[in-house]
């Protein structure tokens, strides 16, 4: 329930030992480097951006290798390796696979060689494929397409549209060339494309006959070749085999570097820490014999920081509390059941500084709301079972993923307590099976009540817990000002909603349409009547008067109070945001019941209980998947807009620490005491 204190480090070493510290600092990734100092004549910055992009290019380079070996030779992976995180590797065997860099590269460089041939060999089959497709109309022409003919007459290869016969084309030619009889016509194929045929004429008609033709859509095909089309298509299909046969021994030459896999990960990795590495280097101010590192630090890690480098390097370290106008970044620490909440509320905005960490009481109120919409203790119970299972089966998958999984358990946990109290073991299962296929029913109550029985209580119920949560955002907000010596805006802007809102909800509950809203009615003595009603005077007046108080304009001021009072229709509107509540809580009931009738429709027989088995798997494994994202949605909308729109406003920065940022694989470090 805290920000982490933040402070800044600084440091100031010899020249000689900047790589090593630098190291050190990167493999403890506790510090988020920043500038020190500005320009000044005695320092300079190394221009290491030729040097970092060279190392990201190598890795690159090994991560484009990876990728062709996952094509051609995949690794046999789980279902769940997604979940597994990366693979943790010893120091000096990293070491060692770094050493040998250079034959690892140059096995990542025969690899995409391999694949770039690939590439290239299957472009030409693709080529020659589309030479066989085009030449296929033509494999009856028994001449080379581009033939001239003889001395005297000429051959003219060309298409015609579908459907024409060969009497169309000798009319055509008659009524265009009437007079010219030396002529024939073979037609070679024909399909839905077009007539493929061949004229033959004596040559000086060539041009003229042509002519004639094209006024019935002749053309002369767009690609030709200068042999036997038949004969060209079984070159192509020799070629076709050759090339396949030399892909073959391209993947064969791929697969056989499979072997090479973790170690162009680990040159991968190692690459990609050395550009990291430069890209801080080249921030620090440097001068011949000295350099300058500075940055934020947790202050519980900073003595961390002193054993790895004070103590063991000519340095001198400065550690200063944070001044007014820097910026430093946010760094939550919670306890083990709240932590798991932290990413919900990252994916908002993290506070920022000095700003309250609501993360512990969210929590509360978040895994409160999920169970209460799911509601079903068997869907619970699988979701807290699964989230369990998962978390000590890979216990190293990543953090965010880590708390992902934790904050559903705990949700699982809390909609069993909530399916105990409202009786739903996957809807009415218990009752339908004992009643069809038993024969008699058994029935295991609600510890609390059925809300398909008693919705209007339930709703009820929904909106006070919706109450609860609104009023402890309001004394957050107030507790905040309390802390900044801003006792005058928690008076007015807390204390004063406080006297307000209570006032109208005591004059509210003895009311009639309380009453029939909620099939009960409550009776106040008098004299808690008449403080409801003073309270919502006091509250109203106090809210007019005071909400434009930053106003000198006596009619301005008294309208901003007008205004502020209005927004109680807010509150109303944040206050019925919670029957939703009420509306998953039903659903997932009402969803599970229905599947559970569906199945039994045949009764007790044996068709009848597979049908039953059949829906109730399909059938509750839907509902659990729809309520379980209806449930995750809407209990963030409440935390989002109701309960943070009443003191949160976020806008911190996440922490990024200089840090082994790998992608394959962790490097197992020595622990510091």
């Amino acid at each position: 329930m805290a920000v982490l204190q933040i402070q800044r480090v600084s440091i100031c070493a010899l020249k000689k030992d900047r790589k090593a510290i630098l190291e050190r600092l990167q493999s403890l990734g506790i510090m988020e480097v920043t500038d020190l100092i500005g320009d000044d004549e005695a320092f300079r910055r190394m221009d290491t951006a030729g040097a970092r992009m060279g190392f990201e290019k190598k890795a690159h380079t090994a991560d484009q290798a990876l990728e062709v070996l996952d094509q051609y030779a995949p690794q046999k992976t789980s279902m769940f390796a997604s979940l597994e995180g990366k693979k943790l590797v010893d120091k000096d065997r990293f070491r060692r696979a770094a050493g040998d860099r250079e034959r690892i590269l140059s096995a990542a460089a025969d690899i995409l060689a391999c694949s770039r041939q690939i590439a290239e060999k299957k472009a030409a089959i693709l080529k020659d494929e589309n030479q066989i497709e085009s030449l296929a109309p033509w494999i009856l022409l028994g001449v080379p397409m581009n033939f001239g003919g003889t001395r005297d007459t000429a051959m003219m290869p060309g298409i015609m549209p579908a459907g024409t016969t060969l009497e169309d084309v000798y009319r055509i030619l008659a009524e265009q060339l009437p007079e010219t009889d030396a002529l024939d016509v073979e037609i070679v194929s024909s399909g839905t494309d077009g007539v493929y045929l061949a004229v033959f004429c004596m040559r000086q008609d060539a041009g003229a006959v042509e002519e004639a033709l094209r006024q019935g859509g002749f053309a002369r095909p767009a690609q030709t070749v200068d042999e036997d089309p038949a004969v060209k298509t079984e070159e192509l299909k020799a070629d076709i085999g050759r090339l396949t046969r030399e892909i073959e021994e391209k993947e064969s030459a791929i697969r056989a570097h499979a072997e090479n896999r973790e170690e162009l990960e680990y040159v991968s990795d190692y690459f990609r820490v050395r550009a990291e590495k430069y890209q801080v280097l080249g921030t620090l101010p440097q001068s011949q014999s000295a350099f300058f590192v500075s940055g934020y630090v947790p202050a519980k890690a900073v003595p961390a920081v002193r054993k790895a480098i004070e103590e063991k390097y000519d340095c001198v370290m400065d550690v200063e509390d944070l001044r007014e106008e820097d910026e430093p970044p946010t760094i939550l620490s919670n306890n083990g059941f709240s932590d798991c909440v932290e990413g919900v509320l990252e994916s908002y905005g993290l506070p920022h500084r000095g700003e309250f960490d609501p993360t512990t009481i969210m929590s509360f109120f978040y895994v409160f709301f999920f169970g209460m919409m799911l509601s079903d203790a068997a869907y619970g119970l699988i979701v807290a079972a699964a989230c369990f299972i998962l978390l000590k089966k890979f216990p190293r998958m990543s953090a965010g993923m880590h708390k992902s999984l934790k904050l559903f358990m705990f949700c699982g946990i809390s909609t069993i307590v909530w399916g105990i109290l409202f009786g739903g073991y996957f809807g009415d299962a218990v009752d339908v099976i004992s009643r069809v296929f038993l024969g008699y029913e058994v029935s295991v109550p609600a510890l609390w009540f059925a809300p398909l029985n008693d919705p209007m209580k339930l709703l009820i119920y929904s909106m006070a817990f919706g109450l609860v949560h609104l009023f402890v955002g309001l004394g957050i907000k107030g507790y905040m000002q309390l802390k900044e010596g801003q006792v005058l805006d928690f008076f007015c802007d807390v204390v004063l909603w406080y006297v307000f809102l209570i006032g109208l909800i005591l004059m509210l509950l003895p009311s009639e349409i309380f009453a029939s809203i909620a099939q009960m009615e409550i009776v106040f003595p008098p004299f808690l009547n008449t403080l409801a009603k003073v309270l919502a005077i006091a509250g109203a007046v106090g809210l007019l008067l005071m909400s434009g108080r930053a106003n000198k304009n006596p009619v301005l001021r008294l309208a901003l109070g007008a205004y502020d009072i209005y927004n109680i229709t807010g509150w109303l509107s944040d206050v019925l945001s919670y029957s939703r509540l009420l509306a998953l809580g039903l659903a997932t009931g009402v969803i599970a019941s229905v599947v559970n009738q569906m199945g039994s429709m045949l009764g007790k027989s044996i068709a009848g209980v597979l049908l039953f088995a059949v829906v109730f798997v399909i059938g509750h494994a839907m509902n659990l998947a729809i309520n379980l994202l209806g449930a995750y949605v809407h209990t963030n909308r409440l935390q989002f807009v109701e309960f943070f729109g009443k003191f949160y406003e976020g806008g911190g920065k996440p922490f990024e620490p200089f840090e082994n940022d790998t992608k394959y694989v962790d490097i197992k470090e020595e622990t510091l005491s």
